[in-house]
């Protein structure tokens, strides 16, 4: 039986598929003002791709910034997100820098869930999922594919292996050349749900070519969808109103 994560009332894995909308603002002040524009929006869980900000490596604005970040969101449930370069995202970092982070934002009481790139190297990546969960905050475990979709079988061995690895919520998105590449994702997470997975999963094909897959987790097995409200973070996100819509229809047809 598959896993649900229960997260300041939001109930991971069960469902309508529960909806992300990040955060990419540069400066404390961007970000704050993002946050309070999602007051009586439908958004489930808000993402903070620290990533975007300009202070990130002073670990002591970051902790401030996410003081005041809670207090606006109240009790809506933050994932913690620094995107690595390689994978997409908007700075390079150390390993050694990513890992103390992480802890010691773990460690905060302030952030509820908290990405790990799960191709990081895997004594990092325990070291980062340990620290993580000693703090009792759950682990998003990702990789993300910006140039191709792989194969079927690729896919399931990623995703496996972040479970295997010990991410509470093991996270794919990929990019689709063509409309075959779609379904080889939404293939892929239908049988992991089916015969690996023990816990909730994201998956998703990006691009306009892939926005099918952030509408229909609920038929094929991804939890979680990411939306946007204003100034989206990666291609194919879709206003959360109109996604909310969307995942309704789909889940009231079920």
């Amino acid at each position: 039986m598959t896993k649900i994560y229960e997260v300041r009332g939001v109930r991971i894995g069960e469902g309508r598929p529960k909806i992300i909308v990040p955060i990419v603002g540069k400066d404390k002040k961007a970000i704050l003002e993002k946050a309070r524009s999602f007051e009586g929006l439908p958004i489930d869980v808000v993402e903070w791709r620290v990533d975007f900000y300009e202070d990130v490596f002073d670990i002591s604005k970051v902790m401030d910034t996410l003081n005041e970040l809670r207090m606006v969101l109240l009790e809506k449930p933050i994932l913690f997100t620094f995107r690595t370069k390689n994978e997409g995202g908007e700075k390079e970092i150390s390993m050694e820098e990513y890992t103390r982070l992480n802890k010691v934002v773990a460690n905060s009481g302030l952030v509820d869930l908290i990405d790990v790139e799960i191709f990081s190297g895997d004594e990092i990546v325990r070291e980062n999922i340990e620290n993580i969960h000693g703090a009792n905050v759950l682990v998003v475990g990702s990789n993300h594919d910006f140039h191709q979709t792989p194969e079927k079988d690729e896919l399931l061995r990623r995703l496996q292996k972040m479970q295997e690895m010990g991410a509470d919520i093991p996270k794919i998105a990929v990019m689709p050349q063509t409309p075959a590449d779609v379904l080889v994702l939404l293939s892929a997470t239908y049988e992991m749900v089916s015969c690996f997975a023990d816990r909730p999963i994201i998956t998703m094909s990006m691009s306009s070519k892939g926005v099918i897959s952030r509408m229909a987790g609920e038929v094929f097995g991804s939890s979680m969808t990411f939306g946007a409200v204003g100034q989206v973070s990666a291609p194919g996100q879709i206003p959360v109103e109109k996604l909310e819509c969307v995942l309704d229809i789909l889940h009231n047809a079920m």
